[in-house]
């Protein structure tokens, strides 16, 4: 749908009335506050307006804490912070999974390294995740969205998008009414405050989610593009990744308005058909998206960050371990889940951070953790194996479910000689990368 008005012309009924015009087009994106330091504020509310960053490696804090607590025979809650871990003091290799927005007006965010972070705000009291708190908290919020407007797409743990159109007091105020309706409802059932923004497109909406965060509504109507949206630095795009960012920079392109300004040729010639079409498109307010309910996943992966750097050669033997043992357990994945998939693909980051992937569409889907493993060895003679390693993972794609027409058969590795020769396979390439 495009931000630009159009006048629709809808044929008068014998008597002259013309038709009731159908609803406008409304549709909200929901965004959690920080919403897994905002897990650990419930239960430590007296961290609120500190800076605080949760992530990290599994750690023993709360189990620490509440042991000074029964000793002191004080709550949770009176917990003083100078008795919390601090980022300073952090010695690991985990990456930060949210930071409160006291600590990210230093410049702290999600997916930053912990030791980076520490340099940048040392004062931050640092958190372990609690998994089963925040998966309970995202299913309650998620059921109370569901109650009020019932067209829910799920996003994540902390995001979905919502068809407002058709759910009452949905076009009231371009659809403020409702989105101060959940945000009212979730904290009273939550005590999370979220972040909605309300447009005629998922595209939009997601970019209005983050104008007045936390706890704020935006309401962008078609007349809006030019004054709210075209303003915006491109990387605000969801899919405008680095290295397009990287292009329209030395291209001279800097904010959303000064891609639509482009001509849809020029575009094209330069980021290909498909990414410069779409650039047209999303400069423009154009996302015909449906709000999806129900959709199967796109992929899965497995990977993990070592605690120590290691050396594709020197560390060639425990890095095959590791490796091997990816591919067999995101093969056990795939058939526990029931799906099989067709392109398998790899992940590296390097010490310096850089990240490099690959991957290889292969004839028949499958679901073995042999098959993924040689064809992911495959993948890793196109990439850089130089510098040290800090994390290695492995993705199957193009799913389909397993035994579903479009699947067909799954591409197992037979109990007989070709099995031994794809193993034999998986150890060569072992032995010739890691």
């Amino acid at each position: 749908m495009s931000l630009v008005r159009s006048a629709d012309a809808h044929p008068r009924q014998n008597r002259g009335v013309p038709p009731a015009s159908p609803p406008i087009r409304r549709i909200a994106h929901l965004d959690m506050d920080a919403f897994f330091a905002s897990v650990e504020l419930l239960r430590y509310p007296q961290l609120k307006g500190l800076p605080m960053v949760i992530g990290g490696g599994r750690r023993r804090v709360d189990e620490a804490l509440r042991q000074a607590q029964d000793e002191r025979g004080i709550a949770l809650h009176e917990i003083p912070a100078s008795a919390f871990p601090l980022l300073k003091d952090y010695v690991g290799r985990g990456v930060i999974t949210t930071a409160t927005y006291a600590a990210r007006q230093f410049g702290v965010g999600s997916a930053m390294g912990m030791m980076k972070a520490a340099k940048l705000c040392p004062q931050a009291i640092v958190l372990p995740v609690d998994f089963d708190e925040v998966r309970r908290l995202s299913r309650l919020f998620k059921s109370i969205v569901r109650d009020i407007a019932p067209l829910v797409e799920d996003r994540g743990v902390d995001e979905v998008y919502i068809d407002f159109t058709d759910v009452p007091g949905g076009q009231r105020e371009g659809g403020r009414v409702l989105a101060r309706l959940i945000q009212k409802s979730i904290l009273q059932a939550t005590g999370l405050t979220c972040s909605i923004g309300v447009a005629p497109n998922k595209l939009i909406a997601k970019l209005a989610s983050e104008f007045n965060k936390p706890n704020g509504i935006s309401i962008v109507y078609e007349d809006d593009l030019e004054s709210k949206i075209w303003p915006l630095p491109v990387r605000k795009v969801n899919g405008i990744g680095p290295k397009a960012d990287e292009k329209l920079e030395r291209l001279g392109i800097r904010t959303v308005g000064e891609i639509a300004a482009k001509d849809r040729d020029w575009l094209i010639a330069n980021f290909g058909k498909s990414s410069g079409a779409w650039m047209h498109e999303i400069s423009w307010g154009r996302d015909e998206r449906a709000v999806v309910t129900e959709s199967e996943p796109v992929s899965m992966s497995r990977e993990t960050t070592f605690d120590r750097n290691l050396h594709p050669v020197r560390d060639r033997a425990a890095l095959g371990a590791i490796f091997t043992q990816l591919c067999e357990k995101l093969g056990d994945d795939l058939q526990r889940k029931g799906y099989v998939g067709k392109t398998i693909g790899i992940k590296l980051r390097y010490d310096d951070f850089k990240t490099a992937t690959r991957d290889q569409t292969i004839a028949c889907f499958t679901d073995d953790g042999k098959t993924i493993r040689q064809t992911a060895g495959q993948c890793l003679k196109r990439v850089p194996l130089e510098r040290p390693l800090r994390l290695l993972g492995v993705r199957v794609g193009t799913l389909a479910r397993a035994g579903s027409d479009e699947a067909v058969t799954p591409n197992r590795a037979p109990e007989t000689g070709a099995r031994a020769q794809g193993s034999g396979d998986a150890n060569a390439t072992t032995a010739s990368l890691f």
